[in-house]
C-alpha cells in the first residue's frame, strides 16, 4: 500500500511538474488529486511540489511570467489552507517574491524529453502579438513532436525542412532526439523569425550564417554528426520560387498548426506542389502536416485542394505515447503527403 502511495505520489508530481513548466493553464492540474493527497500526506507533498515548480532549476533560470506563477502559488495556497493546515512558510515567501517581480514581455515555458533534455522557448505574453500566430507554441507543434520522437528513423541523418516553425518547438525537439542531418526552420514573419533565431541559441544549437536566405545543402564531413546543420529561412509561401525551394534539397518536410483559414490552405497547396514540381531529377520528399481539427470544413477543404493538384495523402496513426502537457480534448491529426 505505501508503495502504491509513493507512486501515485510521484506521478502526481510530474503531473504539476509538466504542466508548471510547459505553462498550461491552472484548470488542466490535478487540483483534487492533490487536495486528496494532502488530507493523507500532509504538508511535505507540498514542499515537494514546490521544488518541482516555482523553484525548480529550468523555473528558476527561465522564469514563466510573474503573473502565471503568482497564480499558481496563489491556488497552492488555497489548497493548503483548505485542509486546515498550519501555514508553510516557504509558500509564503515565494509567493512574495513573486508579487515584487515586475512583468517582462518575454516569458519562458519548458518542456521535459525523454532523454533528460528540455526544450525552453522564450514566447511572447500575448496569444496574438503584432498581427502573427507564430509567437506561442500551438497544441498540433506538440503533438507532432511526440510522434516525430516515437518515429526518429523518418528523422535520422535527413534534411528536414519546417514550414511556420513560429517559436520552434517540434524543430528543437527533433533536434535533439531524432539526429537529423539539416534542419531548416522557416517562417514568414520578420518578428517570428527573430525570436525563433533566439530560441535556437536558448538551447544551446549552433545556427549557421546567412540564416534568412535559402541556401544549398552540401557535405558536412567536419562537421558535429550530433548536431544538425541549423538555419532560418525566411519563407513566403506565396512567393518563393521552385528554385528557391530546390536550393533546400529536403528528405523531409513538416508543418504544424498552419490549417487555420482558407487563404493559408491555398498558400501552402501552392508551395507544396511547386516543391513537388522541382524534385524531378531526384526523390521527392514526404510532407506531414499536423493540425488542431478546429472547423472540419476546413481540414475537408485542405484534402481537397490536395487531391485537386495530385497530390495523395493517408492519415498518420495515432502514436502512443503523451509526453507533452496539451489540451486534451482537443482532436488532433497528422496527414503524410507523397510530394
Amino acid at each position: 500500500m505505501a508503495r502504491e502511495e509513493n507512486v501515485d505520489s510521484a506521478r502526481l508530481l510530474r503531473s504539476f511538474e509538466r504542466r508548471f513548466l510547459a505553462t498550461r493553464g491552472l484548470r488542466s492540474f490535478p487540483w483534487q488529486s492533490l487536495e486528496e493527497k494532502l488530507r493523507d500526506s500532509g504538508s511535505e507533498l507540498l514542499l515537494d511540489i514546490l521544488q518541482k515548480t516555482v523553484k525548480h532549476p529550468l523555473c528558476v533560470k527561465h522564469p514563466p511570467s510573474v503573473k502565471y506563477a503568482r497564480c499558481f502559488l496563489s491556488e497552492l495556497i488555497r489548497k493548503h489552507e483548505a485542509i486546515h493546515a498550519e501555514p508553510l512558510d516557504e509558500l509564503y515567501e515565494a509567493l512574495a517574491e513573486v508579487l515584487t517581480a515586475e512583468e517582462p514581455t518575454q516569458c519562458h515555458r519548458s518542456y521535459l524529453l525523454p532523454s533528460g533534455d528540455s526544450v525552453t522557448l522564450s514566447e511572447s505574453t500575448a496569444i496574438v502579438s503584432h498581427g502573427t500566430t507564430g509567437l506561442v507554441t500551438w497544441n498540433a507543434a506538440l503533438y507532432l513532436a511526440e510522434w516525430a520522437i516515437e518515429n526518429p528513423a523518418v528523422f535520422t541523418h535527413r534534411t528536414v525542412l519546417e514550414l511556420g516553425s513560429g517559436a520552434g518547438f517540434t524543430g528543437l525537439a527533433i533536434c535533439k532526439m531524432c539526429r537529423p542531418r539539416a534542419y531548416v526552420f522557416s517562417d514568414c514573419h520578420s518578428r517570428v523569425l527573430k525570436q525563433l533565431q533566439g530560441n535556437i541559441l536558448l538551447n544551446s544549437l549552433s545556427l549557421e550564417p546567412d540564416a534568412t536566405t535559402p541556401v544549398q545543402h552540401q557535405g558536412h564531413d567536419t562537421h558535429n554528426s550530433e548536431s544538425p546543420r541549423v538555419t532560418v529561412a525566411l519563407l513566403d509561401w506565396d512567393t518563393v520560387t521552385a528554385s528557391e525551394l530546390a536550393a533546400f534539397q529536403p528528405d523531409i518536410v513538416i508543418a504544424a498548426d498552419v490549417l487555420y483559414c482558407p487563404e493559408t490552405i491555398l498558400s501552402l497547396v501552392g508551395l507544396l506542389q511547386r516543391l513537388s514540381a522541382c524534385q524531378k531529377d531526384q526523390r521527392a520528399p514526404d510532407a506531414y502536416v499536423a493540425f488542431t481539427i478546429r472547423n472540419p470544413e476546413t481540414c475537408q477543404m485542405f484534402t481537397t485542394e490536395l487531391g485537386q493538384v495530385g497530390i495523395p495523402w493517408e492519415a498518420v496513426p495515432r502514436h502512443d505515447q503523451k509526453l507533452f502537457p496539451y489540451e486534451e480534448h482537443s482532436e488532433t491529426a497528422i496527414l503524410k503527403l507523397t510530394l
